[in-house]
């Protein structure tokens, strides 16, 4: 399915949703990226605004960009969301150059086939970014974006782009590495898959890597 039916499907219980890759990422960066208090924050596909909502909860001037009008909604309902969202296609973010001291892909580079054109945006507007996605070796292993609905099971179009593919449209675009996370699901999402109903599928979802998160900072 393209992304943009997915997500006109999935906004309304995307939150409520038990995701744990989401819960990994949001463990993951949440220990690398340090403060952000008084710096300007954009979120690049900011979908339902959790990475937009933690930015401004810790005194960050934040902003959300996404292209889909039903994740935007759901947002705008959230505390202090409203105002800070702008509806855009994040190959062609609507803000100045040098407008961002962090720019934030949260799980969203996936859904385009050709990166180089993201990332000069990407170093257009901000001196740092952090990109996460599904690991190449959770692909390989058939991991697949998906959700459910009373309709069914719908799986999403995704690409899958390795380290070294984002390394060079990062360097490309004058972008060098910060820092790197290779991260598995561990006991801090057994939870989530007990929610799931996919208790018995924990341990071997342990043994396979889940996320690739990287921070770049430009040159």
């Amino acid at each position: 399915m393209n992304v943009r039916d997915a997500y006109r499907l999935w906004s309304a219980s995307y939150d409520a949703d038990p995701n744990p890759i989401l819960a990994l990422e949001r463990r993951v960066i949440s220990e690398r990226m340090g403060s952000v208090t008084g710096q300007c924050l954009l979120d690049i596909g900011t979908g339902t605004g959790y990475w937009l909502a933690y930015a401004r909860a810790r005194g960050a001037h934040a902003f959300g960009i996404d292209l889909s009008e039903e994740m935007l909604s759901e947002a705008a309902k959230k505390d202090r969301l409203r105002g800070c969202l702008i509806r855009a296609n994040m190959n062609r973010l609507p803000v100045r150059q040098a407008v961002a001291d962090i720019a934030i892909c949260s799980m969203a580079i996936g859904y385009i086939a050709d990166i180089r054109n993201l990332f000069r945006e990407l170093a257009r507007v901000s001196q740092s970014v952090i990109v996460s996605d599904l690991h190449p070796g959770a692909a390989e292993a058939g991991w697949q974006r998906g959700f459910e609905t009373t309709d069914g099971r719908f799986q999403l179009e995704h690409f899958i782009h390795t380290a070294a593919q984002l390394d060079e449209a990062a360097s490309a675009s004058g972008f060098h590495s910060d820092w790197r996370s290779v991260a598995y699901l561990g006991e801090l999402e057994r939870e989530v898959f007990v929610r799931a109903g996919r208790e018995n599928s924990f341990a071997a979802a342990c043994r396979v890597p889940a996320l690739l998160a990287t921070c770049w900072i430009r040159s």
